[in-house]
């Protein structure tokens, strides 16, 4: 059967679409004649017997991957007008123009086949309530998605090649940059950053909470560095304040340990919309890691503590969680007691008696949960005053001198936080240097008004 016999007279009094479709913009500006032979197929809905104000173009999905019919646009109206029985003639260069993933294509063909419409490739005329057609268009449709997953395949495995060796380039974190070569990392040369990258991990192991590292930088008035990757600054350092995630971001990255790893999450599809959602794997499950490739700012045996610390510090992470940092209050027991009744953590309220905060230790996880009375309420201060009588009892000559070193730990880390502030406050007099002197090599070159002159 010859194309025009598939054409009938209820196909020309519908409009006939072409959809155009690169992948990439990189492809829009490159293969530029794949996009012009796909605007020429306007020639073949004209020879069908289609008039020239009867054919739309639909390029509005150009640079968009076929994988998913999620964000295609031009797609979703093109559906939507063929399910609308509006269009006779739907015409793609070949499948993979149209759609990568068969799920799509097949709720094309089905539509198709229900409205009656023809689909026109670069090797020919189908009509999708033919058997032989559909059968011919279904075979080209898990071709084309096939061909996506041997492209991805190889991408993907020469990526893992590569990472094995440790040769994988990566954005470098703040506290490094690309040594000679681009792959390996090397510390930042810039001391200030090392400083504020080492104070983090620091104050992290003083606290043990990521939250009080925050509140710490900002008590302390102290900035973070944030390297710039793109744009005309790229490259360049801003000091900006410190936030929640970031803290996170550098406690979970095995690179401050010296590690090169790849692998670490693993990524699927959810929902009809092709939404990509990340998991975290475990260690023995990372394609690869590579201990000591790099410069560590802290061992691996701490790296896998603060993992830890932070697995007792969340609250996401079931109910059998029994400790949490301390926090702010005069109670001594705070984040440690338990319920003898239920063995769940006893919470902390304050009483006002005499003008002074009173401890009160509550157990109100199941009040919260069932909406029943709490199992019990202990007031904190005689509690807390046993506490610290057995605590002083123990206290022998080695605790104390235990506690001055402590102390002096404590006037070194407060010199180090001075030692900051003054390279940040140098820092800032430098670059208000730097703005004067470019001010001053301009200001010759500014036209100077009087108040007799004018403009010509």
């Amino acid at each position: 059967m010859n194309e025009s016999s598939k054409v009938r007279p209820e196909h020309l009094r519908r409009q006939a679409y072409v959809y155009v479709r690169q992948s990439s913009l990189r492809q829009v500006q490159e293969n530029r004649e794949s996009t012009a032979r796909q605007y020429d197929l306007k020639r073949r809905a004209q020879a069908l017997g289609w008039k020239a104000d009867q054919i739309v173009v639909i390029d509005e999905d150009l640079g968009l991957s076929g994988a998913t019919a999620a964000d295609r646009n031009g797609f979703q109206r093109l559906v939507a007008e063929v399910g609308l029985g509006r269009v006779g003639l739907v015409m793609g260069l070949e499948v993979s123009r149209l759609a990568r993933s068969s799920s799509d294509w097949h709720r094309l063909l089905e539509i198709c086949a229900l409205a009656e419409t023809l689909i026109l490739d670069e090797d020919g005329l189908y009509d999708p309530a033919h058997f032989n057609d559909r059968l011919l268009l279904g075979l080209k449709g898990t071709m084309s998605e096939a061909e996506l997953h041997v492209l991805r395949a190889r991408l993907l495995g020469g990526q893992l090649h590569k990472a094995r060796r440790g040769e994988l380039w990566i954005r470098a974190p703040i506290g490094y940059v690309h040594g000679p070569g681009g792959a390996r990392l090397a510390l930042d040369p810039d001391q200030q950053v090392q400083d504020a990258v080492r104070l983090l991990f620091e104050t992290f192991r003083r606290t043990g909470s990521a939250e009080q590292v925050v509140r710490h930088f900002a008590r302390q008035g102290i900035r973070w560095p944030r390297r710039l990757a793109s744009g005309p600054r790229a490259g360049e350092v801003l000091w900006v304040e410190l936030e929640h995630s970031r803290v996170l971001n550098l406690l979970h990255n095995p690179r401050y340990a010296g590690a090169y790893v790849y692998g670490r999450t693993r990524q699927r599809k959810v929902g009809l919309g092709g939404h990509v959602s990340y998991r975290r794997l475990p260690r023995e499950q990372w394609k690869v890691f590579l201990p000591n490739a790099h410069p560590a700012y802290i061992c691996w045996e701490e790296f896998e503590a603060n993992e830890a610390r932070l697995l007792e510090n969340a609250n996401g992470y079931g109910s059998d969680r029994r400790r949490s940092p301390p926090r702010e209050g005069v109670a001594l027991l705070q984040g440690l007691v338990l319920c003898g009744i239920c063995g769940e953590r006893m919470t902390v309220r304050y009483s006002v008696r005499q003008g002074h905060p009173a401890p009160v230790y509550m157990c109100q996880r199941r009040g919260i949960q069932t909406a029943q009375p709490p199992c019990q309420t202990i007031p904190g201060a005689d509690l807390d005053e046993a506490v610290a009588q057995t605590v002083l009892e123990a206290v022998t000559p080695a605790a104390l001198e235990v506690a001055l070193e402590v102390f002096e730990e404590l006037r070194a880390r407060q010199a180090e936080l001075d030692r900051s502030r003054r390279a940040q406050v140098q820092r800032v007099r430098q670059e208000a240097e730097m703005a004067q002197h470019r001010y001053l090599l301009v200001r010759p070159q500014n036209r100077v008004w009087s108040k007799n002159s004018s403009a010509t």
